[in-house]
């Protein structure tokens, strides 16, 4: 097995905490849990907890209904705290929320979608990077000419702005609220394959297990 260089946080980094997004409904899919899938003999989910680990000073899960049925993978799970399933951006409000009373000291969290299979690596430090040289209150991730607003850097200080976006003016969409802020971008390649890829559909779990070969021969 070749080794696996993990690329270390800038220097000066904060501690950056990673957040989960398991909240979907898996509609596509015939509803369940989509990192439960299992890809080449793993779940999507350990699989995504195996590339965030190592970048993240410490991961919580947000998932709604029982949270048992993580159990084996030993995390916080928590739930969204908005009612009626208003999307990624309910459960990184959650994931801001359980930051601030659980790890004071902590300013910014790390938010994937549990979907991702073949995120980078370098995700938190080139994110960090970016916020920290263009002085952005956010910073999200791209890839092929596409933004990916779900994967990105969130400021535990805009909460309470992020709950009254979605508490009292209804907003749902991540790229329609990030645009009240500075926002970085950070892009990464698409070749040999997607780093944030994700797997929506049953065809999504075929193409994914073609493109976990592609991933372990890098490894």
């Amino acid at each position: 097995m070749k080794r696996v260089t993990i690329e270390p946080a800038p220097r000066g980094a904060p501690e950056i905490p990673g957040v989960l997004l398991a909240g979907g409904l898996a509609r596509r899919m015939g509803g369940g849990d989509k990192p439960m899938r299992m890809i080449a003999g793993h779940t999507i989910l350990e699989r995504v907890i195996r590339r965030l680990k190592p970048q993240c000073d410490g991961l919580i899960l947000n998932a709604n209904g029982d949270p048992a049925r993580f159990a084996a993978f030993g995390l916080p799970v928590i739930a969204d705290g908005v009612a009626d399933f208003p999307g990624p951006l309910a459960g990184i409000l959650a994931a801001l929320d359980w930051v601030a009373a659980n790890r004071p000291g902590v300013t910014l969290v790390l938010s994937a979608a549990a979907d991702c299979p073949f995120l980078p690596r370098d995700l938190v430090a080139r994110l960090y990077e970016a916020l920290a040289a263009q002085d952005a209150q956010l910073a999200v991730a791209a890839s092929d000419g596409q933004s990916h607003p779900v994967i990105g850097l969130w400021s535990v200080a805009l909460r309470d702005e992020l709950r009254h976006a979605l508490v009292v003016e209804d907003v749902r969409k991540i790229d329609r609220w990030t645009a009240r802020y500075k926002l970085a971008t950070v892009t990464w390649p698409a070749t040999p394959l997607d780093p944030f890829f994700n797997a929506n559909t049953v065809d999504d779990i075929a193409e994914a297990e073609r493109l976990a070969a592609l991933d372990e021969a890098r490894d």
